[in-house]
């Protein structure tokens, strides 16, 4: 996967030097979150956001309102988890792409980034999506990895995908078996289950046993 294929040259910097007007209409005309800017020398200065634009002044030059730069950037020899961060942290979906002397050699849109993650096993193999909790300092990947593929599971990728109140939540793709016994197995591991994208028999042998036991008392 070669990344630099993805960055794209259509969208120039804007020169700072140049009339807000200029990136007003620009906004008007794209639907990106920020617009790039660099000065007479073509040093990249930062990106200006949409948001920030339309409450500047039109007639005045860009440079009075340098104070709201954002400077992020994104270095060619970025690997493509880090700048999909990079989009995330900005809230941006557009980021500049700098060289190693940080000439501007253009930008990545998000969603060709986005796109290189759905090519990845995590989201083009087939399988389950599963999602457990345990406390911050309690869970560990190797255990994760020990409870599914002791279940004859094909772990196909795995993240941190919350943490709050000291709790980490773990969202899994698996492949080559159904969640029942991984599920009943992460429960003997003190692991909550979150969401499981397929039937869960554990929780529904509950519901027959509390239905037959109901039946039962009503008698």
């Amino acid at each position: 996967m070669n990344l630099s294929d993805f960055i794209i040259n259509d969208i120039k910097p804007l020169l700072n030097i140049e009339n807000v007007k200029e990136l007003q209409l620009l906004f008007n005309q794209l639907t990106y979150s920020h617009i790039p800017v660099q000065d007479e020398h073509g040093t990249y200065l930062g990106c200006i956001s949409e948001t920030d634009a339309h409450c500047f002044e039109a007639d005045k030059p860009i440079q009075d309102y340098r104070y709201a730069g954002e400077g992020f950037f994104v270095r060619e020899s970025t690997n493509w988890l880090d700048v999909l961060e990079a989009f995330a942290q900005n809230s941006a979906n557009i980021m500049p792409v700098l060289n190693a002397s940080n000439k501007y050699l253009g930008y990545y849109e998000l969603n060709d980034i986005i796109g290189l993650f759905n090519e990845t096993p995590f989201f083009s193999e087939n399988g389950a999506i599963l999602i457990v909790e345990k406390g911050l300092q309690d869970y560990s990947f190797s255990e994760v990895s020990q409870i599914v593929e002791s279940n004859d599971g094909k772990l196909l990728g795995a993240f941190v995908s919350k943490i709050e109140n000291d709790v980490a939540q773990i969202t899994l793709k698996i492949g080559n078996v159904g969640l029942t016994e991984i599920m009943q197995t992460f429960r003997r591991y003190s692991y909550n289950i979150v969401s499981g994208h397929e039937e869960d028999a554990f929780l529904e042998g509950l519901k027959e046993r509390s239905d037959y036991l109901n039946k039962y008392l009503n008698m």
